[in-house]
């Protein structure tokens, strides 16, 4: 078993990480700068920086949050939300990101991950597939905060987003989001055993057996939580010593 990442997300709207259910009811939990630099000393290996309100709101992500999110942390952090262009993508980079987050974009225009890939390391491209159940056994892939069925199955987006160039997918059920009711296992490993790319489960994290249940029932590569952390439940040391003590490799 290779190594786990422990990635704190921070759903960033009006200048405030807030966390709700599937994108609803949001509540807030506090600056995003500061907890930042809280995950960054915690020991978190990465950190998403999500921007819910860009793609919706019709606009950019906001570049100077990443930058000063930038200036206080060390791990590698991804910024996804309102990425719509190859000047968008350099523009984030250049304000420190690490890695780029694809999704809306993506779905209405896949060439542009060729365009990006060959631009860009793909390994600072990442996919972000949201998701809903529709069926048994099948996925449908989302846009615009899961509001926005797109008709595109979620395993053969997986396959082409790969072939088309990114390094790594944030797939995110959100039938699952907030609820913490546990990551959706079935789709997490369908979805990692149909690429060869890593995989960041994301959606449901509600306890440390949960990342449990991610890193060794469904392989995931990267285990995604927000409010578990955020509101103090438990801990990045507590989660990664409750992992390392189940056979579970993860970084100190």
């Amino acid at each position: 078993m290779s190594f786990k990442r422990i990635i704190p997300c921070l759903d960033v709207a009006k200048g405030r990480v807030v966390k709700g259910t599937r994108f609803l009811q949001l509540k807030d939990a506090g600056d995003p700068v500061e907890l930042a630099e809280y995950y960054n000393k915690e020991g978190a290996d990465e950190l998403v920086f999500l921007d819910i309100a860009a793609t919706n709101e019709n606009r950019t992500t906001m570049l100077e949050m990443v930058r000063k999110v930038a200036e206080k942390v060390t791990i590698p952090f991804i910024v996804g939300g309102g990425i719509r262009s190859l000047e968008d993508i350099r523009n984030v980079l250049a304000a420190g990101a690490d890695k780029v987050g694809l999704g809306t974009v993506a779905v209405e225009n896949p060439t542009f991950i060729c365009e990006a890939a060959q631009q860009f390391d793909r390994k600072c491209l990442v996919a972000a597939i949201d998701v809903r159940q529709v069926g048994e056994k099948k996925w449908e892939v989302v846009t615009h905060g899961g509001r926005k069925f797109t008709g595109i199955d979620a395993l053969a987006w997986a396959g082409e987003v790969e072939r088309l160039g990114v390094g790594e997918i944030l797939l995110t059920s959100m039938d699952r989001d907030g609820t913490k009711d546990g990551y959706d296992l079935e789709l997490t490993k369908a979805v990692k055993e149909s690429v060869a790319i890593p995989v960041i489960a994301s959606g449901g994290a509600g306890k440390k057996e949960h990342l449990w249940e991610g890193a060794v029932l469904a392989n995931a590569d990267g285990l995604l939580a927000a409010s578990i952390f955020h509101f103090g439940e438990t801990t990045i040391p507590e989660v990664k010593k409750y992992l390392r003590e189940r056979n579970v490799k993860v970084w100190m």
